[in-house]
């Protein structure tokens, strides 16, 4: 026969037979380039079938050889890459080869026409055998056998009559496949009649397997009819039915839980049998049940009390921090002594860097307890907390009832990391859902809206961590007990970096212990000159920056140790990137040193007053706060009112302005303890008399220049020392914070305490 050449459509998983009209989707480049390259011409392909069709590559060895030619009779554009065409199965076809080119597949073929006939009786005993087998599987089916034979009435020959039951019957592609392959018009119909009785055998055996549901079912389960006749077909199989429903209730039997849980399990279990295996909420209800056997009801670890074993944990880990250490330490006491005691729900709060989440994490190790961190900074939604309702579609527990689930114990060491920074939107208010976490008095029966069954939470630990407590609702605070991390002394510093952060950077940064030795005198001068804040966590980074570059010079053989001196450091380093403000060298008119909190530990702020013929205008620059702005009135209104006793003129606050303004003027500055510095300053300024270089003070004015207490009053004692000053005045009730500061921070200065400006203004001025 003639070679030809055409377009070639690869087909996934049916086969075409001649006469048949089908339509399918084209989406592969190459068969869409097939079809618009037909439509351009004969409008005939060659449709081919694939052995695999999940595999989409195209190979000699993935298609078969036995095909059909078929005219294409509509083409429509679906989507993008998307065509539905409409074609008649014309003839036979054996592919002889093909090549790709231009994004078309170009295939040579040969026609090998239809089945070769059979001698004239055999071929009508063809045609009745086929017409009885089809007749029984109608009847099989439970068809009409007169509307189910409609269509093959018209066919006379048994080939064609192949073809047209060949591609109306339910067979897998590979089977139909195996018929268009056969010579002969006998093996064709031996094929299909064997492939028909094969159908005709399962519809029966299937019929049985119904036959035995409907003798197992009674009138009350009729509904269930899917579920049984699983449960029937996987019994002839020698299946277990019921593996997972008998798991789960093992399971619950064994669950250390109350009456309440279990009974709550045993009624999602039978839920779940009711639902069967192919339900949507199957999963959903299977889910839950996991979930409820997996937290831990009454399951707890054994704490150990040992006060000694944990203040030597709290040690090891920590410098200084006595407060919480002392904290720590009474409650296991008490949890030595009655056994269980109230569970404290602590708060650390201070700057960042300090060691909050470490301490608390040493706390876990020294009490042997499980530690589940939770983070809440950013989270807005109170389903976080709460859970999500089930009746929700990805429904999951709140994260208190993962972290519990994640610990396998009900009495684990929470930390809610970050509690400052949580925050509410449209969804619910987060804080007022941790209210009830929080609160010794509820939490023993938490509602999760996904557990649905209440949670005890009185055995868990909760250690909140906080860099503020401003933006914390008072009724959340108020169940907290708030303990204060401030910052640490430059000695503090030393030693955490000596005993803690230089060894564990040498060990991060793969160097061996010896190869790196920084002396005290640099470490000093790191803490002072390249690191500004209240923890450790820049003077760790630093350290790190000398490991790496000690690294760099061992490995490149410059050298076999490196020691950092006061010479090298720089080498290391860099320049100096802070240094603190010392106190003026002499007396000055209008200058006065204030002491300032910052987030990063205290500050000395230089302020500024000039006195000049004007109109009586009152400036404040330097970007000041409200309260600060406030403060200031308050300030000059003092003055005004004791004008007379200082022998200033009655005029002349209507002659001349007063300037106010704190250096470094873009950045913010507020707080409400800058008033007795700007009205010493502004007193100065006017009455012309210097105020002493070495004072420093801190401290509110009244408009009857009492002087009300502050806080913050360890960073800025710090910030006084560090900047030279001998002097420092400090409102009379703020005495008890000073008492308690460590002989370390107080040594060499003056603490002088006022209660009014007149003390004042006795110990700054001249």
């Amino acid at each position: 026969m003639d070679k030809k050449i055409l377009p070639l459509i690869p087909l996934r998983g049916m086969c075409v037979f001649p006469g048949m009209v089908v339509h399918f989707d084209v989406s592969h480049q190459s068969s869409v380039k097939a079809v618009e390259e037909a439509m351009m011409g004969s409008e005939e392909v060659l449709l081919v079938t694939q052995r695999d069709f999940l595999n989409t590559e195209i190979t000699a060895g993935n298609l078969y050889t036995i095909g059909v030619v078929a005219k294409i009779k509509q083409v429509i554009k679906v989507q993008n890459n998307l065509v539905r065409i409409l074609v008649e199965g014309i003839s036979r076809a054996r592919l002889l080869g093909f090549e790709e080119g231009k994004h078309i597949i170009a295939a040579e073929y040969e026609l090998i026409g239809d089945y070769e006939p059979a001698e004239d009786r055999k071929s009508k005993a063809l045609f009745g055998a086929l017409i009885d087998m089809l007749e029984s599987y109608a009847v099989a089916t439970g068809k009409d056998v007169k509307e189910f034979m409609r269509p093959y009435k018209p066919f006379t020959d048994p080939g064609k009559l192949i073809y047209q039951a060949s591609g109306n019957l339910t067979l897998y592609f590979d089977k139909k496949q195996e018929i268009l392959e056969k010579e002969t018009v006998e093996d064709a119909a031996d094929i299909l009649c064997r492939y028909i009785s094969e159908e005709v055998d399962i519809i029966s055996i299937k019929k049985d397997f119904e036959e035995k549901v409907r003798g197992a079912v009674d009138k009350n389960q009729r509904d269930y009819l899917l579920r049984e006749q699983l449960k029937v077909i996987r019994g002839e199989l020698g299946e277990d039915t019921d593996s997972d429903i008998d798991s789960f209730k093992a399971q619950t039997e064994a669950l250390c839980a109350d009456k309440t849980v279990k009974d709550k399990i045993y009624k999602e279990i039978d839920r779940l049998r009711l639902l069967g295996h192919g339900s949507s909420e199957s999963a959903v209800v299977r889910g839950y049940i996991e979930t409820l056997l997996e937290l831990p009801w009454d399951k707890m670890s054994k704490d150990n009390n040992d006060l000694k074993n944990a203040a030597k944990i709290l040690d090891r880990d920590h410098y200084g921090l006595e407060k919480v250490k002392e904290r720590i330490l009474e409650f296991l006491a008490v949890r030595s002594l009655t056994q269980k005691g109230e569970t404290p729900i602590i708060c650390l709060v201070g700057p960042p860097g300090t060691g909050k989440t470490s301490i608390a994490r040493s706390v876990a190790e020294a009490l042997e307890k499980k530690y589940i961190r939770i983070h809440l900074g950013g989270v807005r939604d109170e389903a976080e907390i709460r859970g999500h309702r089930r009746t929700y579609v990805g429904a999951m527990p709140g994260r208190i009832a993962v972290g519990l689930k994640n610990a396998g114990v009900k009495n684990p060491l929470m930390l809610l990391d970050e509690i400052d920074k949580v925050s509410n939107d449209y969804k619910g208010d987060t804080f007022s859902a941790l209210l009830e976490v929080l609160d010794p008095d509820q939490n023993k029966a938490f509602s999760d809206h996904y557990i649905e069954v209440p949670i005890d939470l009185s055995e868990v630990l909760f250690i909140a961590t906080a860099n503020t407590v401003q933006t914390i609702p008072q009724p959340l605070l108020d169940r907290m007990e708030v303990i204060e991390v401030t910052s640490y002394t430059e000695n503090e510093k030393a030693h955490i970096a000596k005993d803690h952060l230089i060894a564990k950077q040498i060990r991060k940064n793969g160097l061996k212990k010896g190869q790196l030795t920084i002396g005290k005198k640099p470490l000093e001068m790191i803490i002072r000159n390249y690191t500004r804040e209240a923890g450790v966590r820049n003077l760790e980074r630093r350290i790190g920056d000398i490991c790496r570059k000690a690294a760099r010079e061992i490995l490149e053989g410059e050298t076999e140790k490196v020691k950092v001196t006061t010479d090298n450091l720089e080498h290391y380093l860099g320049k100096k990137k802070y240094s603190y403000d010392k106190k003026n060298s002499r007396n000055e008119i209008g200058i006065v040193r204030g002491l300032a909190w910052t987030a990063v530990g205290g500050d000395t702020l230089e302020i500024e007053v000039n006195v000049m013929p004007g109109k009586g205008e009152f400036l404040l620059t330097g970007k000041l706060g409200d309260v600060m702005k406030e403060s200031a009135q308050a300030g000059i209104s003092y003055i005004r009112s004791v004008s007379k006793k200082y022998k200033i003129d009655k005029e002349f606050f209507k002659e001349h302005d007063i300037h106010i303004h704190i250096p470094e003027g873009a950045v913010p500055k507020d707080g409400p303890s800058a008033g007795i510095t700007m009205a010493t300053a502004m007193l100065s300024a006017i009455t012309k008399k210097a105020v002493r270089a070495d004072v420093a003070m801190t401290g509110e004015i009244t408009l009857r220049g009492r002087v009300l207490p502050i806080g913050g009053l360890k960073e800025k004692t710090l910030a006084a020392k560090n900047a030279g000053i001998k002097k420092v005045l400090v409102p009379a009730k703020n005495r008890p914070d000073i008492e308690e500061l460590s002989e370390e921070i107080t040594n060499g200065l003056t603490i002088v305490y006022v209660e009014n400006m007149e003390e004042v203004l006795k110990e700054a001025l001249v």
